[in-house]
């Protein structure tokens, strides 16, 4: 099958930083790429070259196996949309920000409403259409914006960390959408993410990034299957452990970490083991669990960070684990550093890889 988009050998660089070292990626139509790695690893960058705002420093970006140049950058440019990691609407309604682009494309009126129509019920938004727009939650603001580019049937849909910084519920939905939009809209979409859980479940295939580099590419199972040196180091960065692995016989395992510090996972895994817990994944709170999960774990936060809609911990259980919930919650808790907490999480939610 040929591709729909592809960069050939391109290399970005700013200030004499490479953002962008010899990536040649093919992307296939109708599958959903997941691009995964950390912060600054290069998938934003990567992101933008294919929607072409960015141009190369060197190499060349094709669609439908036209080289794209100055005779046709804003012909091609059509055939992508962009959704950026933070959201950003204008201050009207949310009608009249979904109908945007079409209104630029100079569209019938009775075409616009159909297809902001159409949209918004994809986006579980229907009858928000007189809503302003910048008063809605920010689950709710980013499924706008994920309209505003699904209303346009671009031939790529492109994803800059559609879930982050959202409750575990609106990040649910977001990756019900995407995967609605590409099973029955038939949209080729390449997101980036440094959630690992995220990029086991959703895309058709998976790109490792490392340093402005593709390590490697492949299904899902195949890269995850294995531990290889570049996702162990990405791993490594946050809620990724390993430990001695036993098997139960109620069909689980029993993981340890550390001194009196143990997880149970799902299935049946038996020696040296290295697992994931996405941060999404955590419950917290102030008071010991009345909860059926498997892992209930006491400690004391040692770092808390502010990120736009929520907070991300640090919490101490014998080993690191990093949570994160919203502002209000926080709040609510009257949580400080060095205070006494409890963490919960399903042994379904531990992550063999």
């Amino acid at each position: 099958m040929n591709p729909i988009a592809e960069l050939r050998d391109v290399t970005k660089t700013f200030d004499g930083t490479t953002a962008l070292n010899d990536v040649s990626l093919k992307i296939v139509e109708g599958e959903i790429l997941a691009l995964l790695g950390p912060n600054g690893s290069g998938k934003s960058t990567l992101l933008r070259v294919l929607a072409l705002l960015m141009e190369p420093t060197k190499g060349e970006t094709y669609f439908r196996n036209i080289k794209v140049d100055g005779g046709n950058l804003e012909q091609m440019r059509m055939e992508t949309t962009l959704v950026f990691q933070k959201t950003t609407l204008f201050s009207a309604r949310v009608y009249d920000n979904v109908a945007y682009g079409l209104n630029v494309r100079k569209m019938q009126k009775d075409e616009i409403a159909d297809r902001v129509s159409r949209a918004l019920k994809l986006v579980k938004l229907e009858g928000f259409e007189r809503r302003h727009a910048k008063r809605l939650s920010g689950g709710e603001q980013q499924r706008v914006a994920l309209a505003r580019a699904l209303v346009l049937n671009t031939s790529l849909l492109l994803l800059d960390e559609p879930t982050v910084n959202l409750d575990p519920k609106n990040a649910a939905m977001i990756e019900e959408i995407v995967a609605k939009a590409n099973q029955e809209n038939k949209t080729t979409i390449v997101m980036a993410t440094h959630n690992m859980f995220q990029a086991k479940n959703l895309p058709t295939r998976v790109a490792l990034m490392e340093n402005g580099r593709v390590n490697e590419i492949g299904t899902p199972a195949a890269t995850f299957n294995k531990l290889s040196k570049t996702l162990a180091s990405f791993a490594a960065l946050e809620n990724t452990f390993t430990g001695n692995a036993a098997t139960m016989e109620d069909d689980t395992t029993v993981v340890e970490i550390g001194v009196n510090t143990r997880v149970v996972a799902t299935g049946q895994h038996q020696g040296p083991v290295t697992f994931f817990i996405s941060p999404e994944d955590i419950i917290l709170s102030k008071a010991r669990f009345d909860s059926s999960a498997r892992n209930i774990l006491k400690g004391r936060i040692t770092e808390i960070q502010d990120s736009d809609a929520l907070v991300k911990l640090k919490v101490d259980v014998g080993k690191p684990f990093a949570v994160q919930i919203t502002k209000r919650s926080f709040s609510d808790m009257n949580l400080n550093l060095d205070a006494e907490v409890y963490i919960a999480f399903k042994a379904s939610s531990v992550q063999i890889i």
